[in-house]
């Protein structure tokens, strides 16, 4: 079984580039089978759920061209079934983004009820809701979402939550639908945002992306684009919070700072120095770092995906923090994981009261989820001795080449498969 083995104690120094958004590729995939000419899409990055998603777009007909790692060519013309009900699509969240893309080109789609990290309830009562109000009938059975149009018409839909997948799932249908239709208290995410620009590129008429008000006004069909993803905020935020745990200097390229602006303001309230420029962030850890308080929100409030991380820096900070999780309950499974390596956390209810140690200890661990399982890494590199870390699987459905542009900046760390490999690991580290 593959894991990572780590040596911790080495501050990360250097320059990491930061790829393609996961989430924004996911919606974007998704959407470009909504025209039956060839969509171009640059800076796909290369991970387990984008890889997943664009098997099962070919499963059904899709022509998936690979260009190159990170560009890709779809042809949608081709698609010969409406129903997805691959093994690997349950394995991944974001499958149901091919109900609204498919539902607005074909009227009809069916797709296995998603799968994913299990970091709480993640309902899909606003998607059907959306999907109702565009005149589609939506009915869940023999575990498939199914959903069908004789045709979809413009609404005034208003989320009772604010939900991305939602929001994204309901944009991609309306595009195609008659008439105009109005999103209120939509995500105003940047992935959203990107989804928007990227069905725009295509001939859609979507206004206000990025606001809590959406106006669609649908065409009668979509054309060919050439696309570049924007880069990932939750992979930058993670090597953001990697410097500052292992008291290093990083920085991170290829990024929107404007993205970051919730991550890079608590590392200075807890004493990292943060520069920003046009499309770097460098982030420099030299002193003593100190407690905050921090509560999950849509955003632009602070990312749920970077919960978990935070918490592992805040855990070596002096004083008590206060982590409160306004988004999923489930999220606080990598406390206990934590806790083996000295941390001294108390989690009561949705809040994690976290109290500052002086140092983290090396220890076995297994990632729960993707994020937490990225943070866990991160509290190996700063801890004293070695770390492993079980089920990398997780990591590397939303991380490409983790622990490389980690070795990059200095860290000790390798992928192992075999009790021999991590003995060789130990003998090599320094």
């Amino acid at each position: 079984m593959e894991q990572y083995a780590i040596k911790g104690g080495t501050p990360l120094v250097g320059e990491v580039e930061i790829g393609g958004a996961k989430n924004a590729a996911l919606a974007i995939l998704a959407a470009s089978i909504m025209t039956d000419e060839t969509v171009l899409i640059e800076n796909v990055p290369d991970v387990r759920d984008t890889n997943v998603l664009l098997q099962a777009m070919e499963s059904i007909g899709a022509i998936v061209t690979r260009v190159d790692r990170h560009t890709v060519k779809i042809n949608g013309s081709q698609i010969n079934s409406l129903t997805i009900e691959d093994d690997f699509i349950k394995k991944i969240r974001a499958s149901y983004y091919l109900l609204g893309a498919l539902l607005g080109k074909y009227k009809k789609a069916e797709v296995s009820l998603p799968g994913g990290c299990n970091i709480g309830s993640r309902p899909i009562d606003q998607h059907i809701k959306g999907f109702k109000m565009l005149g589609a009938k939506v009915k869940i059975e023999y575990g498939l979402i199914a959903t069908e149009a004789e045709k979809l018409v413009g609404s005034h839909i208003y989320m009772d939550v604010v939900t991305v997948g939602a929001t994204i799932n309901v944009m991609m249908a309306a595009s195609l639908a008659d008439g105009m239709t109005i999103i209120e208290n939509a995500a105003k995410e940047p992935h959203v945002v990107d989804l928007a620009n990227f069905l725009n590129s295509m001939g859609a008429n979507i206004k206000g992306a990025g606001t809590d008000v959406i106006r669609i006004k649908g065409v009668e069909k979509l054309h060919k684009t050439e696309y570049a993803i924007i880069p990932d905020q939750i992979e930058a935020g993670t090597f953001m919070m990697a410097a500052a745990v292992t008291r290093g200097d990083v920085t991170i390229k290829n990024v929107i700072p404007k993205h970051l602006e919730s991550i890079s303001a608590k590392l200075l309230e807890i004493g990292c120095e943060v520069e920003e420029s046009d499309d770097a962030v460098r982030v420099v850890s030299a002193k003593q770092l100190v407690h905050t308080q921090v509560k999950t929100l849509p955003y632009p409030g602070f990312p749920t995906d970077m919960q978990p991380q935070i918490a592992v820096v805040l855990a070596l900070s002096e004083g008590t923090s206060i982590v409160t999780e306004s988004i999923f309950e489930n999220r606080f499974k990598y406390v206990d994981e934590l806790t083996r390596m000295g941390a001294n956390i108390k989690v009561e209810g949705n809040t994690a009261i976290i109290t500052g140690v002086n140092k983290y200890t090396g220890a076995s661990l297994t990632a729960p989820d993707l994020r937490a399982g990225a943070a866990l890494v991160i509290a190996g590199l700063a801890a004293e001795g070695y770390t492993t870390v079980d089920d990398i699987k997780y990591i590397e459905r939303g991380y490409e080449d983790f622990h490389v542009k980690l070795q990059n900046l200095g860290a000790q760390i390798e992928k192992v498969t075999t009790e021999k490999d991590f003995k060789k690991f130990q003998l090599q580290a320094v």
